[in-house]
């Protein structure tokens, strides 16, 4: 009789072990599912001239593979984890502190992009958070927004597409709703809101049929060195 209870303890036991064995397992299966299937794309543009390459961190681990450097399109990676906040931080200084931090909110299956612009020297340093995705176009259509991320655009900019006023009076740190274009060929025409001098022109953009993207400026207009006055696009779709 004692044997036949031993025999029912140690079975108890072993079952125990087994069912939290494979508690753990499926657990472990579920966090593995959460970090690698999220995806999320996410973009970093580091577009302030004295940060200098920088890094960003989640869940307190540099999660991009290569700096971001000024005015470098690396495109779009994909992270892990959806904890935040994202921290940034000097990818040259060891121990560096924390430059910036953004606690957005990112869903699964979400384009975002993070503009880092401003000074840090003079303590201006800030960022844009940008949600990268909106309802498809029209047939024949393609959406396009502005993000004015110059710091001497405080008093906005005005965008032209092929001569039609597209976007108005957007100032410094904002950006515009989509809007939608006509596929085709385009040139933009950026402008300080209320002066005829053109700033910086785009020429033979291509605008294709079912795309979001977005147009950004970024740098000042009244330097002339690499951080001068500058635009580029986005393909976000």
């Amino acid at each position: 009789m004692i044997f036949k209870n031993k025999w029912k303890i140690t079975g108890c036991l072993l079952a125990g072990f087994a069912g939290l064995w494979i508690t753990s397992v499926i657990s472990s299966c579920g966090k593995a599912a959460t970090t690698t299937n999220l995806n999320i794309k996410y973009e970093v543009l580091n577009l302030s001239p004295d940060a200098y390459p920088v890094d960003i961190y989640i869940k307190f681990l540099k999660a991009n593979s290569t700096p971001f450097f000024y005015g470098v399109n690396q495109g779009y990676f994909t992270p892990l984890y959806l904890d935040t906040p994202y921290y940034i931080k000097s990818a040259t200084i060891s121990g560096a502190p924390v430059l910036l931090s953004r606690p957005d909110i990112l869903k699964t299956g979400g384009y975002y992009t993070l503009f880092i612009t401003g000074n840090v020297a003079n303590n201006s340093l800030t960022s844009i958070f940008t949600v990268d995705t909106a309802t498809l176009p029209a047939l024949g259509r393609a959406k396009v927004r502005f993000v004015n991320a110059s710091p001497t655009g405080t008093g906005g900019i005005d965008v032209y597409a092929n001569g039609t006023k597209a976007f108005s009076k957007v100032i410094y740190p904002k950006f515009s709703d989509f809007i939608e274009l006509p596929n085709g060929n385009y040139d933009f025409q950026i402008n300080a809101t209320g002066s005829a001098t053109v700033l910086k022109t785009l020429t033979g953009v291509s605008i294709q049929d079912g795309r979001l993207y977005t147009l950004y400026t970024y740098g000042y207009t009244n330097r002339s060195d690499s951080a001068t006055f500058n635009a580029a696009f986005i393909t976000n779709r």
